[in-house]
């Protein structure tokens, strides 16, 4: 059975064995801040989802992540249609994602209803990564 609750500091483990890529202290702020969420089937946890808030007022999905073995069995779209209605009850208009261009994410939010808004070039040495492509659902 799918549920989801805001993330604790007990998480930390778990947490970081799906995201490599949150620094410690910023993992402190999702707890503090309740801007990260555990994924569960059955009380155990099997992804997380955080976000920050896009120029200080539109909620901005920064990762959404579900371990493998439960991929393609609904949770990372009930996990999106909770953080949606949490936005929108929190009084948000419109919330973004974004994804790489060469990730198969992009399906799965335009599933979501999300449209294409805009990309970013990242081309600085060591910072290097495909075109980063931006989307937006209004709520």
């Amino acid at each position: 059975m799918f549920g989801i609750r805001f993330v604790e500091s007990n998480d930390k483990e778990f947490w970081y064995s799906l995201d490599k890529h949150l620094p410690n202290k910023e993992f402190e702020k999702k707890v503090r801040d309740k801007m990260g969420y555990i994924i569960l089937e059955d009380e155990k946890p099997i992804g997380i989802l955080r976000y920050n808030l896009f120029w200080d007022n539109t909620p901005f999905l920064t990762l959404i992540f579900i371990d493998w073995s439960y991929h393609k069995k609904g949770f990372g779209r009930k996990a999106m249609d909770f953080w949606e209605q949490e936005m929108k009850n929190s009084g948000y208009g419109m919330i973004m994602v974004s994804t790489q261009v060469d990730e198969n994410a992009q399906h799965f939010y335009r599933k979501l209803g999300y449209k294409d808004c805009g990309c970013l070039v990242m081309d600085i040495p060591q910072y290097e990564q495909p075109l980063e492509m931006f989307m937006v659902k209004a709520l």
